[in-house]
């Protein structure tokens, strides 16, 4: 992998309660299309690496750090997901690349799907990639429930603090989704969003923020309809496995038909052998991003 891949531009934008930090990998090319992806919930724009390396600078791509996370945890909320939209729609237009196609990975997906409805002028076509799609909770589960098994793991992290970076690594390393398939670039994308000072260094996330956009993932109405809204072309990329690696993922047929997710509108396709981390890191996963990013020609503006 080249280092440029790691090593993107970064831009700031000014947004209401401060400046968002935005990775920017340039296109080869001054004609081509821009690209603007959104991370997930304790994820910061760092999360792309493997798309930006793989698109070789056939558009440009952006990738905040959102409000609360990263090099952009100082913007004040109030947070939400709407919020987050509204941000992509800042900078889209502080840096006069709209219409532009945007991507987001889970949290970000929702948020993406809430940036074209919010913003129609300004999203072009969008790509959701395990996310986006509320359905309905099972009989029987409680909402304080289904948040809890939904942030419990990130909440318990960012309360934890770690002596050392080897520490933080060695966390990364054991978690079941990624041990199979860590990397220098894995590992330089976690220590970006290491911060403090040494024995008492933390994630980046502002807690309140990852709180309030995690149970707007879930409850929150106007993002669940979203998807069902679109005003622009949309495709659903969807990982066979969960946050855990474990068997179940987030989305499958008989879930996807039961949240009312209307196939002809948004197509979806499933990424065999992915979990909800190596859709966006693994060779299969990224491929299916980069090959939808490009569907339309590189420079279809």
């Amino acid at each position: 992998m080249s280092q440029s891949s790691l090593k993107p531009e970064e831009l700031s934008v000014p947004v209401s309660g401060g400046d968002l930090t935005v990775l920017r990998w340039p296109a080869a090319e001054p004609g081509a299309a821009t690209v603007v992806a959104v991370h997930g919930i304790t994820a910061n724009g760092l999360a792309w690496y493997e798309v930006a390396r793989r698109l070789a600078g056939r558009v440009t791509l952006l990738a905040p750090d959102l409000r609360g996370r990263g090099a952009s945890r100082a913007v004040a909320g109030p947070y939400g997901l709407a919020r987050h939209a509204d941000d992509v729609a800042a900078l889209i237009t502080a840096l006069g690349v709209g219409p532009a196609t945007v991507v987001g990975h889970s949290m970000g997906a929702w948020v993406t799907a809430l940036a074209a409805v919010r913003h129609p002028e300004l999203v072009r076509r969008v790509l959701l990639v395990d996310g986006g799609v509320s359905f309905p909770l099972p009989d029987g589960v409680r909402e304080e429930d289904a948040l809890a098994a939904v942030l419990g793991p990130a909440l318990a992290r960012l309360s934890m603090t770690f002596p050392d970076r080897e520490a933080y690594r060695k966390f990364w390393r054991d978690h079941p989704a990624l041990s199979a398939g860590w990397s220098a670039e894995i590992d330089t994308y976690t220590q970006r969003d290491l911060i403090g000072t040494e024995p008492e260094l933390h994630s980046s996330c502002v807690l309140e923020a990852v709180q309030v956009d995690g149970a707007q993932v879930l409850l929150d109405r106007e993002a669940a309809e979203a998807v069902h809204q679109l005003p622009c072309p949309a495709e659903l990329i969807w990982a066979e496995r969960g946050l855990l690696d474990e068997p179940q993922g987030l989305y499958g047929h008989q879930r996807l038909a039961r949240a009312g997710l209307d196939p002809a509108r948004v197509p979806a396709a499933l990424v065999s052998g992915s979990n909800h981390y190596s859709i966006l890191w693994g060779e299969a996963g990224a491929e299916s991003i980069v090959r939808s990013l490009l569907a339309d020609g590189p420079a279809a503006e």
